[in-house]
């Protein structure tokens, strides 16, 4: 009987990195702080820090009614728009945007700038991607597509040039297999592949695990695009495989049957959980 965890499975740098200066804040802070959305996209974790009193905010206008204080800027990014309007309401900001985006924003601006048209691949409704929409020049062309049937309806941009970027948490082959079909329209196009390594290093060995076991687990939040990724990625190679947020909703008696188990996890998932997991999985075999 064995049960294989992935190496990768956890908090990501960027995740760890936004998730500490929350708890940084809390520590060496007397007035309100609130995080832009939630931090990271795990329940477990919200819910902790609301216990601490931190608030979450959706959206810069709920500031008008709320005391001043320290605003904390998700993982995921926000728009320009929106840091400006933080701004001139009075708070203090603390951006915890991952890096990675952060750069993604840098290069959405510079080629838009430049009067590029700008591309983004990724889900259109996830904060990160409407972050990095968000700092594309004011009325300067920007499309995002998430599928094949989104690249059939974009417009004819044979006179221009298009800049091609990605959502982070992307799925690498998915990015790729898009991209190719972008080229076939005849875009002059540069592509600036986002994917970080991170996700691309967490996707390929998810693969790999999930290909050699009978079941595979992939723990995170319902609302992680990227353990929603990983969820797929499993699927596909085995498909006794289970998607939970926390070890109460895996019913372990369904590995009993089991002899090889593989376990991953999504980027917003905090270490006790899979710890949890691991450990009831290997005390049911």
């Amino acid at each position: 009987m064995k049960v294989t965890l992935a190496k990768s499975a956890g908090f990501c740098f960027g995740v760890k990195r936004a998730v500490n200066v929350v708890y940084r804040e809390i520590e060496k802070n007397e007035n309100p702080i609130y995080t832009y959305g939630p931090i990271i996209h795990n329940a477990e974790v919200v819910k902790d820090l609301e216990s601490k009193g931190v608030r979450v905010i959706n959206n810069s206008d709920e500031l008008c009614a709320l005391p001043a204080g320290t605003v904390v800027i998700r993982s995921h990014g926000i728009s320009a728009a929106e840091y400006e309007a933080i701004e001139q309401a009075g708070f203090s900001i603390v951006d915890a945007t991952c890096p990675f985006v952060l750069k993604i924003h840098k290069l959405v601006k510079e080629h838009s700038e430049s009067g590029d048209t700008v591309i983004i691949i990724g889900n259109p409704e996830h904060p990160e991607v409407q972050g990095i929409r968000g700092w594309v020049r004011k009325n300067a062309p920007v499309y995002i597509v998430s599928n094949g049937n989104d690249i059939e309806h974009l417009p004819n941009l044979d006179k221009e040039k298009v800049c091609i970027v990605s959502q982070t948490t992307f799925n690498y082959n998915k990015f790729q297999e898009l991209v190719e079909i972008i080229k076939q329209k005849g875009y002059d196009i540069v592509v600036l592949n986002t994917i970080c390594n991170a996700t691309e290093e967490r996707q390929s060995e998810a693969q790999q695990i999930a290909s050699v076991s009978e079941a595979m687990i992939v723990i995170g939040d319902k609302k992680s695009s990227n353990t929603q990724k990983l969820f797929e990625i499993c699927k596909n190679e085995c498909e006794n495989t289970y998607y939970i947020q926390t070890s109460s909703d895996m019913d372990y008696s369904k590995l009993k049957s089991i002899n090889n188990v593989g376990i991953t996890a999504g980027a917003s998932t905090p270490n006790n959980i899979i710890e949890e997991v691991s450990k009831n999985v290997r005390n049911e075999l």
